[in-house]
């Protein structure tokens, strides 16, 4: 699925789009088909609306990167790759030393602000054609604008924001917005989602209504609405249909994707590999590849640059018994012994790797599997809807009691038991730092880990070299504040 939009200098302007379009019964991901579109004389028919959706879902591939930084730029993971000049914006926010000029936090902002034009797109024409289901594409489309922005606003806080397409001189004109005026937008957009989508998708892939809950309630938790989020978040656990699949292995495996546990997957397919000179071109997940083993030759897994290491500190943050360990975490060393593998090690090699997101040998794969693969990312678990209510609730002072039965759901399947023998059964401030270890080790890999880490005030004392009132958010990229022409300033300390 790719759809490609024309740019003047750096910001995203949707002039002409060509469109390359998958669509099938079962997933919107599986075939290719191609179109020129004139955008101005476009949206005739509900296919049109259709084929645009699909557009706006396409940029919802180039988050692998923010998944990766999320995990690189907090105390999870050390950047690793070849050498300390392997991807070098990695490594500078690894040490928290990044600037304005960096073309990894380039490619977040470009790519984000594509994704919101995209869905903008849709919405600017949304009352050209009326037909039947038309107001579940714009549900659609408003919870991917509010992911993208969601994505904008946790990475450089203030954003600009536009109802309609991004279009040249915007920059020079329309201010970057409050973070409360951003994060009001994104609630609108998701409450529309909420009000107009079912909990079973028209396919596979697509946005549900559970998803659109799991990511308000979210949004409330960075605001510290704790009230309101423990409200939607609540509801969704009650009501959706989503569950804790029984054996913590089976998530990360192509076989565990889109199950029951899954309230929000970014699809990839094995349509096309990437090259190192459009990665987002790839309609795999590029991070696979790049988490990868070095010059691995064994069974199970494919090789890959050995980006995205764990670190022992977060190794040890596993309590005895935990069965999430050894699925999250790849001890190499132990692994190449059992069974008879080699492999090389890189730069920061710390002899772990991020188990959940590496290449398996086997994978359908078309391309290049040092560079990328189809495992789907799984950007919103039951899991994470269960901690963040159980954070709701114990940080609102709401309900001790819920927070830890939504806690505990978690510990034990954790560690395989039925019972209370893991239980946590302390409450207040002991309560709230069990719920925040528990996010760390059941979702480690994922890319959370940074940002809960900056909302909850905790990332000055966890990581090194990180500097309060400044590294809270990104630099935006030097381009966008020198064609603003003065109209946007630079975050704090960049």
């Amino acid at each position: 699925m790719k759809i490609f939009l024309k740019q003047s200098k750096s910001f995203i302007i949707a002039i002409t789009l060509v469109f390359i379009i998958n669509a099938c019964s079962d997933n919107y991901l599986d075939e290719t088909k191609e179109y020129t579109i004139d955008s101005e004389n476009y949206f005739n028919s509900e296919e049109d609306y259709y084929q645009a959706l699909v557009g706006a879902y396409d940029l919802l591939q180039s988050t692998y990167v923010n998944v990766m930084l999320g995990e690189i730029a907090s105390d999870n993971t050390l950047c690793g790759g070849e050498s300390a000049t392997d991807v070098v914006g990695f490594q500078q926010i690894d040490d928290m030393i990044h600037t304005e000029v960096n073309s990894n936090l380039k490619n977040v902002w470009d790519w984000m602000f594509a994704g919101v034009n995209r869905a903008n797109y849709i919405l600017e024409f949304q009352n050209k054609t009326n037909f039947e289901g038309r107001n579940v594409i714009i549900a659609e489309a408003r919870f991917l604008r509010a992911y993208y922005n969601f994505e904008l606003v946790k990475w450089f806080g203030a954003i600009p924001l536009k109802e309609m397409r991004f279009t040249f001189g915007d920059e020079t004109s329309i201010p970057r917005s409050s973070v409360e005026d951003v994060y009001a937008f994104i609630e609108a957009d998701l409450q529309f989602a909420v009000n107009n989508l079912e909990y079973t998708a028209p396919q596979v892939g697509r946005v549900t209504k559970g998803a659109a809950q799991a990511l308000l309630g979210k949004a409330y938790l960075f605001q510290d609405k704790f009230t309101e989020a423990s409200t939607v978040l609540d509801n969704l656990i009650i009501n959706g249909p989503y569950d804790l699949v029984t054996d913590y292995n089976t998530i990360f495996e192509n076989a565990g994707e889109n199950g029951i546990e899954s309230v929000f997957e970014v699809q990839y397919t094995d349509a096309e590999g990437a090259g190192f000179g459009c990665l987002q071109c790839s309609e795999g997940n590029v991070a696979v590849g790049f988490n990868g083993i070095r010059n691995y030759t064994g069974p199970t897994f494919d090789s890959g640059f050995s980006f995205n290491v764990p670190t022992q500190e977060v190794v040890d943050q596993f309590e005895a018994g935990d069965l999430r360990k050894d699925v999250a975490i790849l001890d190499i060393d132990a692994w190449a012994t059992a069974n008879g593998a080699t492999y090389g090690t890189g730069y920061e090699h710390t002899g772990y790797f991020n188990r959940k997101y590496i290449a398996r040998q086997g994978d359908l794969n078309t391309g290049d599997q040092n560079l990328t693969n189809p495992n789907n990312y799984r950007a919103i678990r039951f899991a994470d809807v269960l901690l963040m209510a159980a954070e709701a609730f114990n940080r609102s002072g709401l309900d001790d009691i819920k927070a830890q039965n939504y806690l505990n759901r978690v510990r034990r399947r954790a560690f395989g038991v039925m019972d209370n023998s893991f239980d946590v059964t302390v409450g207040g401030n002991a309560l709230t730092d069990a719920i925040y270890h528990e996010r760390r080790v059941e979702l480690v890999g994922e890319g959370h880990h940074f940002f809960d880490l900056v909302r909850t005030n905790r990332a000055a004392q966890e990581i090194d070299g990180f500097t309060s009132n400044k590294n809270e958010v990104f630099p935006i990229p030097i381009e966008e504040i020198q064609f603003s022409n003065g109209n946007w300033s630079q975050n704090t300390g960049y």
